[in-house]
Formats: structure tokens, C-alpha cells, sequence
């Protein structure tokens, strides 16, 4: 407006409510915040990839000796966007699992696993199934409020009357089937035909 309109610094300042040292201020530390940011922090991140804002401003106050303030420091850290660094995830290499056999006549292979569920008035409960895999028959479902071992194996024994034994049981290895009356390996030799 000032050169526009060929008004006066002080007409101009005056319009808009500002003071005449705020609009003749020009910043004195561009060229230090870019030191901060190109010369210590761009540097220091790239040697130091695990090092997050607090390492870094304690490296450059306590080792290097720089008064700088923490934020502005810390403004010029966000502005380079380094603050968003993420680190990638370690991902566990899986073996390929085996794939499951299909069946191929009733009674050649089971599953069995722990159910849990909770009543309306808040009691919790667990059912202990077991599946024929070949038709995906129900072959027994216990229901209580607490499935101790010697009842999954006693249920196992009643089935195993009633129908006889299957080839193999599947079971994944959740912390049911960890117990001492009733481990997966245990029970699978226990029970095969």
C-alpha cells in the first residue's frame, strides 16, 4: 500500500493498527535457525537415526555448548519434519503353513477348540466343541462356567466311545490346551487311532 498508493509509512501503519518497529523488524536469526537446521539438526539425525528431539537438543546444549532455546530448537525440528520419522516394522518371518488336509470319510479327523461368552447379567461362561472336519458335525459341546482338564479329557473319552477314535484331533495352542493333564502333543498321541 505504501508503494501503491504512494501514502506515508506512519498514514499506513496508523490504517492498520500496527506500530512502525513491527512493520520495519526484519528477523536477525534466519541465518542461525538455518545453521541449527542444515549444519546440526539434518546432520545429526542422519548419524544418529534413533535419536528423537531430546537426544539431539542435549547433544547440541551439553556437548556442543549452543544456548539455543528448546523451542525454537524444537520449531525448526517439526518444520523440517523430523519429528514424523517412522520406524519400520520388523515383520517375523513366517514359515508357509502346511495346508490342511481335506477328510476324507467321517470320523478321519477332528477339531476342538474353547468358546467363551457372557450371560446378560454378566456372568462369563466358556463352551469346549468338538467338530467332525469331514461334515462338520457337532460331536459335543460342554458348556460351565469353568472347563478343568480332567473334563475335556473325560468328554474326549465319552465321544471316542460313542463314535471311536479319530485319525488325528486339531487343536490350535491356545493357553487351554497347555495345561498338565491336557497338552496338544499329549493329547493327539493319546487319542489317534
Amino acid at each position: 500500500m505504501v508503494q501503491n498508493k504512494s501514502v506515508s509509512i506512519v498514514l499506513a501503519c496508523a490504517t492498520f493498527g500496527i506500530s512502525e518497529s513491527c512493520y520495519r523488524y526484519r528477523p536477525v536469526l534466519n541465518d542461525e535457525n538455518e545453521e541449527i537446521a542444515d549444519w546440526w539438526l539434518l546432520r545429526l539425525t542422519a548419524c544418529h537415526k534413533r535419536w528423537g528431539f531430546g537426544l539431539c537438543f542435549l547433544y547440541l546444549r551439553n556437548v556442543k555448548g549452543f544456548g539455543w532455546n528448546h523451542k525454537r530448537v524444537y520449531r525448526i525440528y517439526r518444520e523440517l519434519e523430523l519429528n514424523l520419522r517412522i520406524k519400520p516394522r520388523k515383520r517375523l518371518k513366517r514359515e508357509k503353513p502346511e495346508p490342511l488336509a481335506v477328510p476324507e470319510r467321517p470320523n478321519d479327523t477332528w477339531s476342538m477348540d474353547f468358546m467363551a461368552d457372557q450371560l446378560t447379567n454378566g456372568k462369563s461362561f466358556r463352551t469346549f466343541n468338538v467338530l467332525d472336519n469331514f461334515n462338520r458335525e457337532g460331536l459335543g459341546i460342554e458348556v460351565d462356567i469353568s472347563l478343568r482338564s480332567e473334563r475335556v479329557t473325560r468328554t474326549l473319552d465319552q465321544i471316542i466311545e460313542w463314535r471311536g477314535k479319530p485319525r488325528k484331533i486339531l487343536c490350535d495352542n491356545g493357553p487351554e490346551n497347555i495345561s498338565g493333564t491336557l497338552k496338544v502333543g499329549q493329547k493327539i498321541a493319546r487319542y489317534p487311532a
